[in-house]
């Protein structure tokens, strides 16, 4: 008997036919001979639909009594699962974030696990019941409900995974698998049997959206078994595993990122320390930096330009407005409508012409490049919004996918 976490997104539970659906895929496993925990997430748009009842409200709201709102959308689909499943005829529980032992740290809205009680779940399997949990919430030491922010219940799905050393955890979504490049954008997307933590990763972290960055780094530190798999379609998902290639160089995808903003700060001190000074003034308030290019120092100063997400735009600049004149900086500009697109793919830097390759696309395809930045396995570049999704269709068409 083997152990399955499932994880079932928005959409999978969107309505009552899909409720049953996804009971039905719950069942068949639980048949199959397994012991069987499935998370799931809010209904379709719930979570927006929260957010906006709550903006009514108090635009204002703390964010402790907005996790306290936004975590009922996963408790109202636990239940409808669980009524589903009843109906089938099976024995099943189920279980908030709380109950099932998920402890957060403080930081509300966006929390991080700090331990995972599996005493209640292990129970409930060993009477023989499936345990249906609700995703992205847990419960910090003040006893408050906390929620795990975007991708939370992709978190909770592979945490839990670790915690009872599931055999297998299988994330459903409205996709079959992970492709080459978002198939809504590009026809000819190629889907892939597998791919490893690493590239599914920097995917992850650089815009595509079918798993969360923090559920695969976590189940890359725990070897959890992951499986991307599609809730209406009964076909071969991608699994996401440990991937050794040979002396062979595969593009393993072309990502978008539109949820990123520049900022750039003219006229910064050439001097030792300025560097610091402005990024763990940034950090300190918990503000993520992705891209950052350095210009060459002239004249006794440089300027520096970096992005965040857009989330952290008017936070990032209202605190260097702040501390410009500490910093040293004479004048900061922003700009928001810029993407970031990205390829991913092992043994980059052994292979060369890759980055080539992709700027030719662009250049062939008169899109100007703002900014660049690498690593071992990715190539990242900043360009104007309007010419993104483009961009996504002449990289992915550069590297010859599926050939």
């Amino acid at each position: 008997m083997a152990l399955i976490v499932q994880k079932f997104g928005g959409t999978s539970v969107a309505n009552a036919e899909r409720v049953f659906n996804v009971a039905q895929i719950i069942t068949e496993t639980y048949q199959a001979g397994n012991s069987v925990v499935a998370v799931v997430s809010a209904q379709g748009d719930t979570t927006d639909d929260l957010i906006e009842k709550a903006n009514e409200i108090n635009p204002a709201g703390s964010k402790r009594e907005m996790d306290v709102l936004l975590s009922t959308g996963e408790q109202i689909s636990m239940a409808l699962v669980a009524l589903a499943i009843q109906k089938l005829g099976f024995p099943v529980v189920s279980l908030t974030g709380p109950q099932a032992g998920m402890h957060t740290d403080n930081t509300y809205g966006n929390a991080r696990i700090s331990r995972i009680d599996t005493e209640r779940i292990q129970a409930e399997l060993g009477k023989g019941k499936i345990v249906i949990v609700a995703g992205f919430q847990g419960i910090n030491r003040y006893d408050d409900i906390t929620t795990l922010g975007r991708g939370g219940s992709d978190t909770t799905a592979v945490a839990f995974a670790a915690a009872l050393n599931a055999d297998l955890c299988q994330i459903y979504t409205d996709v079959d698998g992970i492709y080459t490049a978002d198939p809504r954008i590009v026809k000819d997307a190629h889907k892939l049997d597998e791919i490893s933590y690493d590239e599914m990763l920097e995917l992850a972290s650089l815009g595509a959206q079918v798993l969360h960055n923090r559920s695969v780094e976590m189940a890359k530190r725990y070897h959890v078994d992951l499986e991307v798999l599609s809730s209406f379609q009964k076909i071969k998902g991608t699994k996401v595993k440990e991937v050794v290639q040979v002396e062979k160089m595969l593009i393993r995808g072309v990502a978008r990122d539109n949820d990123v903003a520049r900022i750039s700060i003219i006229g910064l001190p050439d001097q030792p320390g300025t560097a610091y000074h402005l990024f763990s003034l940034l950090a300190k308030a918990k503000i993520n930096v992705d891209v950052i290019l350095q210009s060459i120092g002239r004249d006794g100063t440089k300027d520096v330009s970096f992005t965040v997400g857009k989330g952290s735009l008017d936070e990032a600049l209202s605190l260097l407005h702040e501390h410009l004149a500490s910093i040293g900086g004479c004048c900061l500009t922003h700009d928001s409508d810029i993407s970031k697109v990205s390829i991913v793919g092992a043994g980059m830097t052994t292979h060369a012409g890759v980055a080539a390759t992709m700027f030719e696309a662009l250049y062939e395809a008169g899109i100007n490049i703002q900014m660049i930045s690498t690593s071992e396995i990715k190539v990242s570049v900043l360009i104007a919004r309007e010419d993104a999704e483009r961009a996504v269709k002449v990289v992915h068409n550069a590297f010859h996918f599926g050939d």
